[in-house]
């Protein structure tokens, strides 16, 4: 029944029942409605149709616009990337519940706690954008952060790595200078929201580090190789300077990850 009902969550298109769905499915894991789950249940739908509504169109990153803090639709734009970025991320946890079994509770009940903390950011930005007139499906999005979980599906240790400890790590790093943007131009309501995403996002990477670690302990691999290798082979391209160290190491990353990621070639 649990992962019958997280399957059912991720399957959700609309994003107002998804986010409540979401919530409610926190909620009842919380209460312990599920009783005792056996986690070592097999996966019985290793593929399956994720729920998005049918806007926004989702494009190549290149036919993207570029955003502008100096124009209202330019704000509404880069509010509305961030909105699909945190709807993304709620299937995105929902899927590391759903598809990786035979792990501790405990790391059932963090992701579902992300997965709800995702879909309230989503409410957030969701909320940001009515107040500006547009509504979330109004502008092109691309598929990057879905695309990379399909690429890592296989693994939970390889998941943990790119995604969380990968792509959404970078998210801490370019979030301050967004901040200090829209800081610039009075768009205190958006400073609120960023300033609340960038402090749960820490959290969400320090669970990412954690289970990673985790993962490469129960393999017996080493955690700097591996996480070197992985960088590597998925995501060299998408580390670029300065990283955020401050929110990093808050997030657990290690003084040798950060100088590996320093001093990768190409890192600008």
């Amino acid at each position: 029944m649990f992962f019958e009902k997280v399957l059912n969550c991720l399957q959700i298109n609309d994003p107002q029942q998804k986010t409540q769905t979401c919530e409610q499915l926190w909620r009842e894991w919380q209460s312990g409605h599920f009783g005792k789950t056996d986690f070592h249940q097999p996966l019985e739908h290793s593929e399956y149709e994720v729920g998005h509504p049918q806007k926004p169109r989702l494009v190549h990153p290149r036919e993207l616009p570029k955003r502008s803090v100096h124009t209202p639709q330019g704000i509404a734009t880069m509010v509305h990337a961030f909105a699909h970025i945190e709807f993304n991320a709620i299937n995105l946890a929902l899927d590391a519940v759903y598809r990786f079994r035979g792990l501790p509770a405990q790391y059932y009940d963090d992701w579902l706690r992300i997965a709800a903390e995702e879909a309230y950011h989503f409410k957030l930005l969701q909320g940001a954008l009515h107040t500006r007139g547009f509504h979330y499906g109004d502008f092109d999005a691309h598929n990057g952060l879905w695309d990379m979980a399909m690429r890592t599906a296989h693994d939970p240790l390889v998941r943990m790595a790119v995604i969380p400890r990968g792509l959404e790590a970078r998210g801490l790093d370019v979030t301050p200078a967004i901040l200090e943007k829209f800081r610039a131009v009075q768009e205190n309501d958006l400073v609120q929201i960023l300033e609340i995403i960038l402090r749960d996002e820490i959290g969400h990477v320090h669970c990412g580090t954690y289970w990673f670690n985790y993962l490469c302990e129960r393999d017996g691999v080493s955690s700097q190789e591996t996480f070197e290798r992985l960088v590597r082979q998925y995501g060299k391209e998408g580390v670029k300077s300065p990283l955020h160290r401050q929110a990093r190491i808050q997030a657990g990353f290690s003084e040798a990850e950060l100088l590996f990621l320093e001093g990768l070639e190409g890192l600008e």
